[in-house]
């Protein structure tokens, strides 16, 4: 199974790396998914509203994903984490 996290390029490289992990985490608690720590895969995305419109697409196409909101900066969407297995993210650039 992949997992793949979509997290802001606009936070600092230590913000990436912790809201990236909190995505992961918030997604294998909301699903309870069985993971065998296999392939995880980091995107990058330029901001929240980019975010924003991932959310879009994903609820379009009935794909599963879960969100992470930064209480420190306002409850912002930092990122965020599915498993889906289509090329819907091929476009995008590893984080």
């Amino acid at each position: 199974m992949k997992l793949f996290v979509l997290t802001r390029k606009d936070l600092l490289p230590e913000q990436r790396a912790v809201q990236s992990g909190h995505a992961l985490a918030e997604f294998l608690l909301q699903y309870k998914t069985k993971w065998d720590n296999g392939t995880l895969i980091y995107l990058g995305v330029e901001n929240e509203e980019e975010l924003k419109k991932w959310i879009f697409k994903l609820d379009k196409k009935d794909i599963r994903y879960s969100v992470f909101r930064e209480p420190d900066i306002d409850n912002q969407i930092t990122s965020i984490a599915t498993d889906h297995q289509s090329k819907i993210f091929s476009k995008l650039k590893l984080l």
